[in-house]
C-alpha cells in the first residue's frame, strides 16, 4: 500500500480482511480483519512484483491485491492448523 497514510492503510486494510473473510468462509474480529488486510497487502504486493514485475495501483487495484493476499493468509492458516 505504497503512498497511502497510516488511517487510509488501516481503513483499506480493514475491507480488505472483511472481504477475504466473506470469500473464504471465515469468521475473526474487526482487529484481526485490519490485521489480515494489511498483512495481506504486503503479501500480495511482494507476489505481484515477483510473479509479474509489478503490482496493482491505485485504490480499488490494493484493494484487490490486499483481498488476494489476506485470502492467501487464511488459507495458510488453515493449511497450518489442519483445517484446509
Amino acid at each position: 500500500m505504497e503512498g497511502f497514510g497510516w488511517i487510509l492503510s488501516i481503513i483499506l486494510g480493514a475491507i480488505a480482511g472483511w472481504i477475504a473473510e466473506k470469500l473464504m468462509g471465515s469468521d475473526h474480529s474487526l482487529l484481526m480483519n485490519i490485521i489480515l488486510g494489511i498483512v495481506g497487502a504486503l503479501l500480495g504486493n511482494w507476489l505481484f512484483r515477483a510473479l509479474l514485475g509489478t503490482t496493482a495501483g491505485g485504490l480499488i487495484g490494493q484493494l484487490i491485491v490486499a483481498v488476494i493476499g489476506a485470502c492467501i493468509l487464511i488459507w495458510l492458516g488453515r493449511l497450518i492448523r489442519g483445517r484446509a
